[in-house]
């Protein structure tokens, strides 16, 4: 019954009444009509971020670097799909991670949302006892790892040019205590620079290295809360580089951890990073966040909020954590910086906040919410390679696609029914139904069309074209051995059939394996070649020996076949 000329005729009536509606256009989020066939990268526009995990040492490797990339994988697909990109292409490629974001109109904002950590810790500020007691032994390890001689020379006594905690709007007799427990310790305040000093000075430091006091030297107690000094802009990288030595880690008290703030403290004339000393062990970390956001502001301040629930095992670790230390100050660390601190003043269970600092725009503290839903990066990446694609450019590739597309279609219908007349009449017909069976087949298993995609396509149709070569080319062979039309056309599909698959096959391996291990445009070139080969293989096959069949019923049994 399915072999009969009206049954071919209503399947393949439903096939193209299927695929013409999926091709039906479709209204976006403005209310206006778009064209349900995705568009690529290269053809819409937006950004391809590849990333890499951070591995400096190497120590990951075989089933270490699998789970990373795969667990990294999760969390950057989880933000992405929280940011609201339409259509997202995220997957590995070996090592490598890639992220096409097509449409995208904030590139700068995405790349951060991938690459940021989000590794969060809740510590409390110390005093600054155990710093000041360990910090002699600081500038030992660092003069020691750098070499005296890469230092500048300082006194061992000096008195400051400059009252911080008038700067900072804090009372004397806070900032005096600090500085009276850095002078029982040993610890100094900022001298004034000479930056003229000469060879004879360094190399007289050389001498007594022990009189080197590097950090010391550029640290300033804050006044405002204990634990909490002030390094200037101009130092921040130096201290951040020897606080990342090893001989300076292990010279570090075992029981605190240093980490820079990610607010600024003008004064002066200058401008300072405050340095906390944490507790190193934290009262919870991201890890146990269930939820967070949606962000909001302060009603009285206006500062950003970023409202969050811990899990119901974080919710007890918090409070037992926060009972144990009421009074003190708890800092919020984000990726090993310290967004915001505050005094616990009560017991603290399953609902808190983060109070970012005043002046922070409110879209960070949006994508801080989403990115600590969607969970911290198991560890570092680093973007590896940034390409961005212009919207006009995609135009321009959409246009010039398009010709080509219509170029190359215009040519074949000439070449076909120029060449084999009511045979080709039949193959362009079949053609058109291909055509729009390949782009509602992509556009109902929502495959992507890039730049290469459209190469692909025109590809596919000179694979449709030349399936119907075949075809006729025994068709005629058949006719001149002296066979009737309808025995002809028969054989002639018959014994064209096995160099059809043969071609067809072959290229079909060859689009899965481009797409298993090819990328980006690869991939989009695979996807349309595929698609648009099982498209020509059911039209040679099928549409076109059906459109035969309706032409030789119609036809006088000895009328000879226009091909």
């Amino acid at each position: 019954m399915f072999g009969s000329v009206r049954w071919r005729l209503i399947w393949i009536a439903i096939l193209v009444v299927l695929c013409g509606w999926a091709l039906l256009p479709e209204e976006d989020s403005a209310g206006e009509s778009v064209w349900p066939l995705k568009l690529g990268l290269d053809l819409q526009g937006g950004m391809h971020l590849a990333v890499e995990v951070d591995d400096p040492d190497g120590t990951l490797d075989g089933p270490e670097l699998d789970d990373a990339l795969e667990r990294t994988l999760t969390t950057i697909r989880n933000r992405i799909d929280q940011f609201g990109v339409e259509e997202p292409d995220i997957r590995r490629a070996g090592n490598r991670i890639e992220v096409e974001l097509a449409g995208l109109d904030d590139p700068d904002r995405a790349e951060a949302l991938v690459s940021q950590t989000a590794f969060m810790e809740f510590k409390i500020i110390t005093d600054g006892a155990s710093f000041l007691n360990g910090l002699d032994r600081i500038d030992r390890a660092i003069v020691s790892a750098v070499g005296a001689e890469n230092l500048r020379p300082t006194a061992l006594e000096t008195t400051p040019e400059t009252d911080l905690s008038d700067i900072l709007g804090t009372t004397p007799d806070s900032s005096a205590a600090v500085s009276d427990s850095a002078a029982a310790s040993g610890a100094v305040a900022p001298e004034p620079r000479d930056q003229d000093s000469g060879a004879d000075s360094a190399a007289a430091a050389a001498t007594v290295g022990q009189l080197l006091r590097p950090l010391t030297a550029v640290l300033a107690p804050s006044g405002r809360v204990p634990g909490e000094y002030l390094v200037a802009q101009e130092d921040q990288a130096m201290v951040e580089g020897w606080l990342a030595l090893d001989a300076v880690k292990d010279a570090i008290p075992r029981d605190i951890t240093l980490h820079f703030g990610v607010e600024a403290v003008g004064g002066g004339g200058n401008t300072y990073f405050p340095l906390y000393a944490l507790e190193l062990d934290p009262l919870i970390t991201g890890e146990m966040l269930e939820d967070a956001g949606p962000a909001t502001r302060d009603p009285t301040f206006n500062q950003p909020i970023v409202p969050f629930q811990t899990t119901r095992r974080g919710a007890r670790v918090f409070e037992r954590g926060t009972s144990r230390n009421v009074g003190q100050n708890m800092a919020i660390v984000l990726d090993n910086r310290v967004q915001s601190y505050a005094v616990i003043q009560g017991v603290l269970s399953r609902r808190a906040q983060i109070t970012l600092t005043p002046g922070t725009p409110f879209q960070e503290a949006q994508d801080l919410a989403l990115v600590l839903r969607a969970g911290a990066l198991p560890m570092p990446i680093r973007v590896v390679e940034r390409r961005e694609v212009g919207a006009s450019l995609g135009e321009d590739s959409v246009r010039q696609g398009s010709i080509a597309f219509g170029i190359g279609i215009v040519a074949v219908v000439f070449l076909m029914i120029g060449y084999y007349r009511l045979a080709g009449v039949l193959a362009v017909c079949a053609l058109l139904v291909y055509v729009v069976l390949l782009l509602g087949g992509m556009a109902g298993l929502r495959a992507t069309l890039t730049l290469p995609g459209i190469a692909g396509l025109i590809l596919s149709i000179g694979m449709a074209v030349d399936a119907n070569v075949l075809i006729f080319e025994r068709i005629r062979e058949e006719l001149a051995g002296g066979k009737t039309p309808r025995t002809a056309v028969e054989a002639g599909f018959d014994n064209a059939l096995s160099a059809i698959v043969d071609a067809n096959l072959t290229t079909l391996i060859t689009g899965i394996i481009l797409y298993q291990f090819g990328s980006g445009p690869v991939r989009g070139f695979a996807v349309t070649l595929c698609i648009g080969i099982l498209a020509s293989f059911f039209s040679a096959i099928y549409v076109t020996r059906t459109f035969f069949m309706v032409y030789l019923n119609r036809r006088g049994a000895n009328e000879s076949v226009s091909i």
